[in-house]
């Protein structure tokens, strides 16, 4: 990081503290981690959106919003003496040297699906401080991380077992949005809950 990047990062952090210090906003200090949490899920959509557009500048934007949730919930830790942004880069840094043994160790993998497989063995090795912790994502997120990881331990999901895949002429995109949405009227023609439903049928596989 250049000393430019560093001065930077380190004014914002400043700027941050001042926002909850006690002559900062009054909305700023009242905030806790619970009350931000709609607020930070909204910032994530609207950088998944800048990203898949590849527009730089709102790229550039919708990351800054991104950063100011992770050192204002790190700034709201620091005040009650729980750990600060440094800790917060730390873990994160000695999770990334853990978890890529074949950059920072000995271990070997040639191919982005080894890393993957590789990943996730070191993941159960690790086990998780306190139990499963349950997080409440969309149930299309968890649905792609389960294929992700059951492609990654080679038992993919099985392609054609009840949709036919598109014609070699069809827009991919178009073709998975149509399929989705046929799926959502079945769900209210037959009265279900199509995110439950999903919710329900991922957890069979982690019963």
């Amino acid at each position: 990081m250049s000393e430019r990047a560093a001065e930077r990062l380190r004014e914002v952090v400043e700027v941050v503290a001042r926002l909850r210090g006690p002559n900062g906003c009054p909305w700023d200090r009242a905030q806790t981690h619970q009350s931000l949490v709609p607020y930070l899920l909204e910032e994530a959509y609207e950088l998944a959106a800048a990203l898949r557009d590849g527009d730089p500048a709102a790229m550039k934007e919708e990351l800054g919003d991104l950063l100011l949730h992770v050192l204002f919930h790190a700034q709201i830790a620091a005040e009650a003496g729980q750990f600060d942004i440094g800790d917060v880069a730390a873990a994160l840094k000695e999770k990334l040297v853990r978890r890529h043994p074949h950059v920072f160790g000995t271990e070997r993998a040639e191919t982005p699906e080894e890393v993957r497989a590789q990943w996730e063995e070191i993941k159960r090795e690790e086990g998780k401080p306190g139990g499963k912790r349950a997080v409440p994502k969309p149930a299309l997120l968890r649905a792609t991380k389960f294929v992700e990881v059951q492609e990654a331990q080679g038992q993919p999901v099985p392609l054609g077992k009840r949709i036919p895949g598109p014609s070699p002429a069809e827009d991919p995109a178009r073709w998975v949005a149509e399929v989705l949405l046929e799926a959502v009227a079945w769900a209210r023609r037959l009265g279900v809950d199509p995110e439950l439903a999903l919710h329900r049928r991922l957890e069979e596989d982690h019963a």
